[in-house]
């Protein structure tokens, strides 16, 4: 309906303005003397010939008497032509008077460009009008554009950046009367129908890592069990082949709880209940880290500088049986262990002499699930490093990958105590 109005407005004000033009550049720029008046005027100044001292000018016509030796014997206004050259070229009208033995000359003013100004002024008063409604108009337009249309973008824009940027908690204000009305109703209901999809695909993520973390709980039990009767066997016989058994058994118990930790542990960090609480501890204690990871006994523990690390003894525990156990899985070597300081580090560096993994490999070892192409006939999940990177950026320190001179070389740099704001 606005829509309407306005083009019926401007519509209306261009038919105006083209009337307008059309009647200016039409009409005759001569106006003819009215014959009345001057006949008039004519027998008037012809019978007040002898006393034009009192001549009264009765009629809307301006002009000048003068007499036969072109005297001015009468004249209505100054600025009139004087002369018959003068008269002539202005077009006046010119008349000769003659009253018994006297004559003059009567000059009647030709007025045709005073009313061709006036016309010309009432033409550009009304073009001038029309403009200024035209100019109304389109700025009244404009406004209701700005509120109708362009604002109501801006707000569909705004919203669509918020929706790709996973906010979906902000509704969309609804208007029908706008343009964008039905539009914005549907993004709204597009909202409600992603948010509602996100909060069902949340709570069956939530269910799927659940369940997970409850059977690899659950599978520790038999494991354990499994290890445990595997260790009475172990001790109780004398056959060396059956020992060796019973040896197999153990080491695939662990792997298997490896693996499952693993497993569990990954789940509980993406559940956000992984908890990591750094403190202060002796360096001393590294010893024994080290040597309960190594399982095969294969490395030499080099002596331990004594100072204070801010670490979290039991994830610190799993990150060097990570990469005890990555070291014996992959590579199947001996273990070559380096501690030193370096900076407001204590840094452990595990190296073993399977011939490492190609460089562009590297920066994905430790990613969830990547492992590197030498282990594709190894059992594996490949979250060993994953875990270990994320324990020891909870802890402030950092585990550094790269080949060595002989194999795969794991750094662990552990912040040392005091230098937390360093």
């Amino acid at each position: 309906m606005k829509l309407r109005l306005f083009t019926f407005i401007i519509l209306f004000v261009l038919a105006a303005e083209f009337a307008v033009l059309v009647y200016f550049a039409a009409g005759d720029t001569d106006y003819p003397q009215d014959t009345v008046m001057v006949n008039e005027v004519l027998h008037t100044v012809q019978a007040q010939w002898d006393n034009l001292e009192n001549h009264q000018n009765r009629t809307g016509l301006d002009y000048v008497v003068l007499d036969e030796h072109r005297n001015i014997l009468f004249r209505t206004r100054e600025g009139l032509s004087e002369s018959i050259h003068a008269a002539i070229a202005h077009r006046d009208t010119l008349l000769e008077i003659r009253k018994d033995q006297a004559s003059g000359l009567l000059i009647i003013y030709n007025d045709s460009s005073r009313a061709f100004r006036s016309r010309r002024q009432t033409a550009l008063v009304v073009l001038l009008a029309s403009m200024a409604v035209q100019c109304a108009a389109l700025a009244a337009y404009a406004a209701y554009l700005n509120h109708a249309v362009i604002r109501p973008f801006h707000r569909l824009k705004s919203f669509a950046q918020r929706i790709a940027g996973g906010n979906l908690d902000i509704p969309l204000t609804m208007d029908r009367q706008n343009l964008f009305g039905p539009f914005t109703e549907a993004f709204d209901l597009m909202r409600t129908e992603l948010k509602h999809a996100r909060q069902a695909e949340a709570e069956a993520n939530a269910g799927k890592k659940e369940l997970v973390a409850r059977l690899s709980h659950d599978i520790k039990t038999p494991v354990a069990s499994i290890k445990a009767a595997s260790e009475v066997g172990f001790h109780l016989t004398d056959n060396e082949k059956i020992k060796n058994n019973y040896t197999q058994i153990i080491r695939k118990a662990d792997q298997i709880n490896t693996l499952v930790t693993n497993l569990f542990t990954a789940t509980l960090e993406e559940l956000s209940q992984l908890t990591v609480t750094p403190a202060d501890m002796s360096s001393r204690e590294l010893a024994a880290i080290l040597e309960d990871s190594d399982y095969l006994g294969r490395a030499v523990i080099p002596p331990v500088p004594d100072c204070l690390i801010r670490a979290d003894r039991l994830r610190l525990q799993q990150v060097f049986d990570n990469l005890f156990s990555n070291s014996y899985k992959y590579a199947d070597t001996e273990i070559k262990l380096e501690i030193r300081r370096e900076g407001p580090f204590l840094a452990v560096t595990v190296e073993d002499s399977g011939g490492g993994v190609p460089p562009a490999e590297l920066p994905l070892l430790k990613e969830k699930f990547k492992r590197g192409s030498n282990s594709r006939n190894t059992e594996g999940a490949g979250l060993g490093l994953f875990i270990s990177d994320y324990f020891m950026g909870r802890m402030q320190g950092e585990l550094l990958i790269s080949n060595g001179s002989a194999g795969l070389q794991v750094t662990v740099r552990l912040l040392l105590s005091g230098t937390e704001d360093r």
